[in-house]
């Protein structure tokens, strides 16, 4: 099978391009369609089974560790991922629902929760970010089909609208602080019951969100992307976690310089 092109366009309405801006985040059926979804899912399988280095058995991780296998930049590995990752399609969507022209890569990660694999916690995945901007987004693709009791992603709708609340990365404690937060704020909990392979959602970087254990027999299989808009400048970096990333994933350039490294491809 030749390798799908995944540059053909999704089309999104207006309608959903506010439900997305009005609640931080959106579920979007068939982004991929089977056939492609089919081709690419082999490629990923295969770049995480060569990648993955966790070896310890469950009981001996953390939260953190427990909530996911958590592979990076997979895109790196060969042209079919590079394809799939760097894809017209999937970056169009991030720049109509974020309001901008032109997304760039963060990067990607394969997140894969295990049978048995444990929650992930509330968090804000911009925490991690030195990037000074709010127009940020992560796209959330099943590989195949998942249900509820496999750990599909829940959202505090609207809770992108504060931004930067804490410093706290995953784990138990943001578990707790999050979770009375979202209480005391009234967020409605959003989540959908079934996701079916090449779905996706879509989450604004700031907006708090979890996924429960995997209590099945299968593994989770996901892949994410994660996008900023294009002219975005590199924060200082405030905090550990945001040090490692500036070095990571935006090859240590100097705060106050737009964000637009080698490893920060321009799209869409």
């Amino acid at each position: 099978m030749n390798t799908p092109d995944l540059s053909s366009s999704y089309t999104l309405s207006s309608g959903q391009i506010k439900e997305y801006q009005a609640n931080g985040h959106i579920f979007l059926k068939g982004l991929a369609n089977f056939s492609e979804i089919t081709f690419y899912r082999q490629a990923i399988l295969d770049a995480v089974h060569k990648m993955n280095t966790e070896r310890r058995k469950m009981e001996d991780r953390d939260t953190y560790g427990k909530a996911f296998l958590q592979i990076f930049n997979l895109w790196r590995q060969n042209e079919e991922l590079k394809k799939f990752v760097l894809a017209k399609r999937f970056a169009q969507v991030a720049a109509q629902l974020m309001g901008v022209e032109k997304v760039r890569l963060y990067h990607d990660q394969a997140l894969f929760k295990e049978p048995g694999g444990g929650h992930t916690p509330w968090h804000q995945d911009q925490y991690y970010w030195p990037l000074d901007t709010n127009n940020t987004i992560t796209m959330w693709m099943p590989l195949i089909d998942i249900t509820k009791d496999m750990g599909i992603m829940n959202f505090a709708s609207r809770s992108h609208k504060l931004g930067y609340v804490t410093s706290k990365e995953i784990s138990d404690e943001s578990e707790s602080f999050f979770k009375n937060f979202v209480k005391e704020n009234n967020y409605p909990i959003s989540g959908a019951d079934i996701a079916h392979a090449g779905d996706a959602t879509f989450h604004s970087g700031w907006t708090l969100h979890n996924a429960p254990a995997n209590t099945s027999d299968k593994m989770r299989e996901v892949m994410t992307i994660i996008y900023y808009a294009d002219k975005t400048k590199v924060l200082e970096p405030d905090h550990e976690n945001r040090k490692a990333d500036h070095r990571t994933w935006l090859m240590s350039i100097p705060p106050g310089e737009y964000a637009a490294s080698e490893l920060n491809p321009l799209l869409g």
